[in-house]
């Protein structure tokens, strides 16, 4: 006879049953060792008080407690593991409320022509140089990419051209996409595989750039005129997006971002996203804005897209016009220095007024939350006469559309904002990398001291946001709370100190005002009993520091769920 102790057949031995039930009463009855608390230092709640507590509770991936060390403790029980925060702060995991995950890592695939203060190309020279080493280690014929160029901070001051870009290599296609992500510039060849001559029509909502004979491709293409470069770049070869998104999740998680978003996502990364999620290999989460097209197949249910614990669909994503610093965004007055020769230019929009009326109409009557990129003010007009006749012709309570960036909008447009329930979501690194160009070269004084109005828009009490849009600039939530906080530009200069905002206003925008843009308050962004433990320790508090020092604040770790999804090495 067997002993009643030894397994038979696979199965545990009665001792193994009695670990398995100890262990079980244990959990169940909320002493086991699956609670953790989080003490020693400052813990800022963003809770609706704006709370900063002794001690947080959490069991599994959610939040148990939150409040003095004896009450966290004795929800805690004996049994609980401790953490000594040794000074550092607590935080809820920053949101990221708009940006193009996994597009910061492309920097792992594609030639970066970037000038400081985040790469060093200084000259067209070295930027093409880089294309050229590139394709030397790349065969005859295949595509060479390069991102980041800025024209603006270039020693020649302007665009590459096809000729120069000639220059790196006429056996390969080559695409330079200007750092705002609105323009790219292409070598002949690339210019060829693109189908783009003499003879091709612009299209709307676009601009091919033309030589002296105002025929040729001069090898710059402006916003819609750029579509089939931008297909490539979302379409990389299966170990390149590996790579892409490897480098990707290194640098959100680093920042201490837990939930990642991508602003105007195709189908295929829809998928790919949402595929991974269910295998389980995301280590963050992802709020997913489809492009139009993608959004018409699921309103079809032509795609289906199961949200899940790590990915959801949120807003459709439009987009209204350009860049400011791309000379595409759509401005009511004139560029303070405009391009070429006629001092009118204002810019254009990509989708015509009345075609954005219709398209924002139908989004919102089939129930979805819209969000529409505008930078110039007339975009922001004909933003805002979009979301008012769709309401006018379909009223919907709490739809919450988001203005993404809403770089130059006016007071008067704040003012509908607050009457529509808009959000806008705030692109507020422009004043340290080009703030010092809009007052010189774009906006001039007046207008660029009211970019990214933040502390108007609380003034009326609008909800706003803020975002780095990574990978126009690296996503970097404590320097986006330090710009907001400090409007300085890279030589030093306020600008626009009266639209400055404090660090806990800043720090809500990036964290629970974040979440509620993407209907997700109730999960997340602020240390509340039931929401998810997705947490940030920082070297220190940004409610301490100089406003001034912000930015030198070091993410230590980055919990998503409860369970350290990175750590500092040197801590």
């Amino acid at each position: 006879m067997r002993s009643a102790c030894r397994p038979a057949n696979g199965l545990l031995s009665r001792r193994a049953l009695c670990r398995v039930f100890s262990v079980l009463c244990l959990v169940l009855s909320g002493c086991g060792p699956d609670r953790t608390v989080y003490r020693g230092g400052p813990i800022l709640t963003m809770d609706a008080d704006g709370r900063v507590v002794e001690a947080l509770g959490i069991e599994g991936d959610r939040i148990g407690a939150v409040g003095t060390v004896e009450e966290v403790l004795t929800w805690a029980g004996d049994a609980a593991g401790q953490v000594d925060l040794a000074g550092r702060a607590l935080l809820p995991g920053f949101i990221d409320a708009h940006g193009h995950f996994p597009g910061d890592g492309v920097w792992a695939v594609v030639v970066d022509l970037r000038s400081p203060p985040m790469a060093d190309v200084g000259d067209l020279a070295e930027l093409l140089e880089r294309l050229r080493t590139r394709a030397r280690e790349t065969p005859a014929g295949e595509w060479i990419v390069g991102m980041g160029y800025d024209d603006t901070l270039l020693a020649e001051g302007r665009h590459p051209d096809r000729h120069d870009l000639d220059r790196a290599s006429s056996e390969h296609p080559i695409a330079a996409l200007h750092v705002s992500g609105h323009l790219a510039a292409l070598n002949s060849a690339g210019l060829a595989a693109s189908g783009i001559d003499a003879s091709t029509p612009d299209p709307e909502g676009g601009r091919i750039r033309r030589e002296a004979d105002g025929r040729t491709p001069d090898g710059v293409l402006e916003e819609q005129a750029m579509a089939s470069v931008e297909e490539r770049i979302l379409a990389p070869s299966p170990l390149d997006s590996l790579r892409i998104f490897r480098e990707a999740t290194r640098r959100y998680l680093a920042a201490g971002v837990t939930t990642a978003q991508n602003g105007y996502a195709p189908k295929l990364q829809v998928r790919a996203l949402s595929w991974l999620s269910r295998l389980r290999l995301l280590p963050l989460r992802i709020v997913l804005w489809p492009e139009p097209a993608v959004a018409d197949e699921i309103l079809a249910d032509e795609l289906s897209v199961r949200s899940t614990e790590r990915v959801r669909v949120g807003a459709v994503k439009l987009v209204a016009d350009g860049s400011i610093q791309g000379y595409t965004g759509y401005l009511s007055e004139p560029y303070h220095v405009p391009p070429g020769d006629d001092p009118g230019y204002r810019g254009y929009p990509r989708i015509p007024h009345d075609e954005l009326v219709e398209q924002v109409a139908r989004y919102h009557a089939a129930g979805m939350q819209v969000a529409i990129h505008g930078n110039g003010d007339a975009s922001i007009d004909d933003i805002l006469d979009a979301l008012e006749e769709a309401q006018r012709r379909h009223p919907r309570d709490d739809a919450r559309p988001v203005v993404v960036h809403a770089q130059m909008t006016r007071p008067d447009q704040l003012d509908r904002m607050a009457a529509l329930g808009a959000v806008p979501s705030f692109f507020s690194l422009h004043t340290f990398y080009w703030g010092d160009r809009h007052r010189r070269i774009f906006m001039g004084p007046e207008r660029a001291a009211r970019m990214s109005p933040a502390s108007s828009a609380r003034a009326r009490g609008i909800r706003f946001t803020i975002h780095c849009d990574a990978p126009i600039v690296p996503m970097e939530p404590l320097k986006l709370v330090w710009s907001a906080v400090n409007r300085r530009t890279r030589s030093g200069f306020v600008v626009g100190p009266e639209e400055r905002i404090d660090a806990a206003q800043a720090l809500r925008a990036v964290t629970i005002d974040a979440a509620w843009q993407h209907f997700e308050e109730g999960e997340k962004g602020s240390l509340e009993p039931g929401k998810l433990a997705d947490l940030v320790i920082l070297s220190g508090s940004p409610l301490d520091v100089p406003a001034e020092r912000i930015d030198a604040i070091r993410v230590i770790e980055t919990l998503v769920g409860g369970r350290s999804a990175w750590r500092a090495e040197a801590q």
